[in-house]
């Protein structure tokens, strides 16, 4: 599997708010930074990212991500999109390591 098809497979379960499949497409080590400002906070291993990708999608269970742009540079990919919720929406940009088919990092940046 390329980097490209291991991040779309992340992204498909992401977009539908599948926390078993999300965590299946990531490896048990991996890490996530998410955008909370100022620098973000980081993640790191299966049972904290799954932590964090549960409490988003229960605050914002009609939230909708959407993948604009997707490419790679080896095992790197950067995934550009834009998440809908009810009261406006935001952009924002991942830039993904993946190792072995499965995503090890996701480091997301916004707009803010």
């Amino acid at each position: 599997m390329s980097a490209v098809e291991a991040v779309a497979r992340f992204q498909k379960a992401f977009d539908a708010q599948d926390v078993d499949a999300v965590m299946a497409a990531m490896t048990p080590d991996c890490v996530f930074d998410d955008t909370a400002p100022p620098d973000g906070r980081r993640h790191i291993g299966a049972a904290a990212v799954r932590r964090a990708w549960e409490a988003l999608f229960a605050g914002a269970p009609d939230g909708v991500f959407s993948t604009e742009e997707l490419f790679a540079a080896g095992d790197r990919v950067v995934a550009r999109w834009r998440y809908d919720w009810g009261a406006g929406h935001v952009r924002g940009v991942d830039l993904f390591t993946v190792r072995d088919g499965l995503v090890a990092e996701k480091q997301a940046y916004v707009k803010g």
